[in-house]
């Protein structure tokens, strides 16, 4: 009896032991998180983008990266195999500009007691010490950081993601110097899982302080941002001089603005300069050679007047979706200029100017509503003439080059971050479904069509003077 008893007891033993080890292994394979951190993609036409489509292959993910990519590859014994008969393996989408994961700021008008708002009210003054000049700084926060702001609950994330967007370009708003935008990948528990680039550019806005303020006319905004410009560049000579010989000279004074934007010039971040018609553009370009900077152009719907000079001084072009269209409530009596009306009927053919000249260009939403607007954008611009591939790298590689992180994503190639979308045919074809979405890594499944696009949405530009490309809603400008 006792020796049948000690038989069960190491029986059970065993069993505990065999079942800790499962446990153990499944947890290994898993990761911490309860969620595989092995994936397999097999049977699949994999679009690398960075070389020729593979008809039938596998992509392997480990811990967050690619680690092959090919027809022959050989599958781990511990990935989660998903079947890719019938599917495509794209890089995840990039959408180069939006306010995705910032906190929606109230306008003073929003802030404003429901009574006191209406049309033809005029705004109150601002409170508050007004500036007088270029040294009181006024509408410069270069110091705001977007990633230090960002907010994990916000609904577009998913819907986003669910149409195969996996990264953003996430930028701050307000005031001629409003911050530094972020590169972010959607997914995440906490900001800091979803940060990409924290600094990836100082944003740029001609937005004018207007009747109350300084500047209050684009002559006084440009000329402002000139003045700082020059402020930093002596702040940054001065400093050097004085930690070099503290004992010799007078220190210079401490200014926030010139520390970041100095910094930010010296770290060759690039700047992110609004510029949607030909003069706008071409100012744009002259204002980046006289500063020295690595400028990157936001809007250029009007870029297709200008291509051959983009190209030729190898600006890149971040292009507003947002194509400019007739005001939903026009004036019937109103006339409507013929610049305006070429304008609107030849902005979606700007992407195919572009990449006909040999420019760089990249795409972002613009505060579109939503992906299936963002669509319906894409189709006027292949209708107009963009190739497929052309659109794919400015959703991808492209974006990845001129954002300066094309060493770790925009494509599927063997060390980059695991961002892919898979799908059910032709990934700009409108009846496509999004099977599957990679973000670092992490797999979703997606079960059905986004629902619910809500927000954002702005309203559209009439004529190429308005400043379309800027991440702020009314901001416009004069020639």
């Amino acid at each position: 009896m006792r020796k049948q008893m000690k038989r069960v007891c190491v029986l059970v033993t065993l069993l505990a032991a065999c079942t800790t080890v499962t446990v153990f292994i499944a947890q290994a394979v898993r990761g911490e998180g309860g969620e595989p951190r092995y994936f397999a993609i097999t049977n699949a036409r994999i679009v690398p983008v960075s070389s020729a489509t593979i008809e039938s292959g596998t992509v392997v993910v480990a811990k967050g990266l690619i680690q092959a990519v090919g027809a022959s590859v050989t599958v781990p014994p511990e990935a989660w195999v998903i079947d890719g008969k019938g599917l495509t393996v794209y890089p995840g989408l990039i959408d180069a500009g939006t306010d995705i994961g910032m906190p929606k700021e109230e306008t003073p008008e929003e802030s404003a007691p429901a009574a006191g708002r209406g049309r033809g009210r005029r705004r109150p003054a601002p409170s508050g010490p007004l500036a007088m000049g270029p040294e009181d700084r006024p509408g410069a926060t270069p110091w705001r950081v977007a990633a230090d702001e960002l907010k994990t609950d916000d609904k577009r994330i998913e819907i986003w993601r669910n149409a195969g967007f996996t990264t953003t370009l996430t930028v701050p708003e307000g005031g001629i110097f409003p911050g530094q935008a972020s590169l972010i990948d959607l997914a995440g528990e906490r900001p800091g899982e979803m940060v990409v680039k924290p600094l990836a550019g100082v944003v740029l806005s001609f937005k004018s302080g207007g009747f109350f303020g300084f500047p209050s006319s684009l002559m006084g905004t440009i000329a402002y941002m000139r003045q700082v410009v020059d402020d930093t560049t002596w702040y940054e000579q001065a400093s050097a001089i004085y930690e070099a010989n503290p004992n010799k000279y007078e220190r210079p004074a401490y200014d926030r603005t010139e520390r970041v934007v100095g910094g930010a010039i010296r770290g060759k971040e690039i700047v992110l300069v609004p510029a949607n018609n030909s003069i706008q553009i071409l100012r744009a370009i002259q204002l980046a050679g006289e500063w020295n900077i690595p400028a990157v152009l936001y809007g250029g719907q009007e870029g297709y007047a200008v291509a051959d000079s983009l190209a030729g001084k190898k600006v890149p072009v971040l292009v507003n979706l947002k194509w400019p269209e007739r005001p939903k409530d026009p004036d019937p009596e109103a006339e409507q200029a013929l610049r305006e009306l070429r304008f609107r009927d030849r902005a979606p053919g700007t992407p195919a100017a572009l990449a006909k000249a040999g420019a760089k260009f990249a795409f972002y939403s613009g505060g579109l509503a939503g992906p299936k607007e963002i669509s319906k954008a894409l189709k006027k611009a292949l209708d107009a003439g963009l190739g497929p591939d052309a659109a794919l790298r400015a959703f991808t590689l492209d974006a990845a080059s001129t954002l300066g992180v094309s060493d770790r994503m925009g494509s599927i190639e063997p060390g980059k971050i695991a961002n892919l979308v898979v799908t059910e045919g032709e990934i700009f074809n409108e009846k496509t479904k999004v099977k599957h979405v990679f973000v670092d890594g992490r797999w979703f499944e997606v079960h059905e069509a986004p629902r619910g696009e809500k927000g954002g949405e702005k309203k559209p530009p009439t004529n190429p003077d308005d400043e379309a490309g800027s991440f702020e809603e009314g901001a416009g400008v004069n020639r």
